[in-house]
């Protein structure tokens, strides 16, 4: 037995209302570009949008004009999705709540996740979106999930009760201590003053 190997996410595709909702909030909120259109190849009575969240992956929306949107929470029984994170620069993370205050979108304000910042609101059909900003880049060569694998091992190892600062900056250190060469028979930390 063999695992089908992931290698990022393709798309995810949302059932939303009518077709002028989808295109005001995924690029006249989130700033997604519209990319693409076709007919739901299942139900011909429904449209596909393509919208690109930035990486030119996908977030794909089933439109049908027929419907209305709904703003109650969508369900998050076992099996539903919880929300959506959406990756934003630190600058645009501290415009956040500026410009969701501006168009009188209810927000959760900066939550603290500690390697990261998040805001919280709900789209048109009660879809809780996340903006997410992490607090550090990952160094040339490594992704961010790198460093949270490597923060993890070291937050484990302290008993700490989350991942913080100090456990990214260590991590980093380790990171590049492991992938860079030096001439140094010690690389211990100095202080030459």
């Amino acid at each position: 037995m063999q695992k089908l190997q992931s290698q990022g996410v393709h798309h995810i595709t949302l059932t939303g209302a009518d077709r002028q909702t989808s295109i005001d909030f995924w690029e006249g909120v989130l700033g997604m570009p519209f990319v693409f259109e076709q007919p739901n190849l299942d139900r011909a009575s429904e449209s596909h949008l393509y919208f690109d969240p930035g990486d030119g992956r996908l977030i794909t929306i089933f439109t049908d004009e027929g419907r209305k949107p709904d703003p109650r929470r969508t369900p998050t029984e076992p099996g539903c999705v919880h929300h959506i994170a959406f990756s934003v620069s630190r600058v645009t993370f501290l415009q956040a709540i500026a410009r969701l205050d501006a168009r009188g979108i209810r927000h959760s304000g900066v939550k603290d996740r500690g390697f990261m910042d998040s805001i919280y609101f709900t789209d048109p059909l009660g879809l809780l979106i996340e903006l997410a900003s992490y607090r550090f880049d990952p160094p040339a060569g490594f992704t961010h999930a790198d460093v949270l694998f490597e923060a993890h091992h070291i937050r484990v190892a302290k008993g700490d009760y989350n991942i913080a600062e100090p456990h990214l900056a260590d991590a980093i250190e380790k990171l590049m201590e492991r992938s860079r060469a030096s001439l140094s028979a010690d690389r211990s930390p100095k202080n030459p003053y």
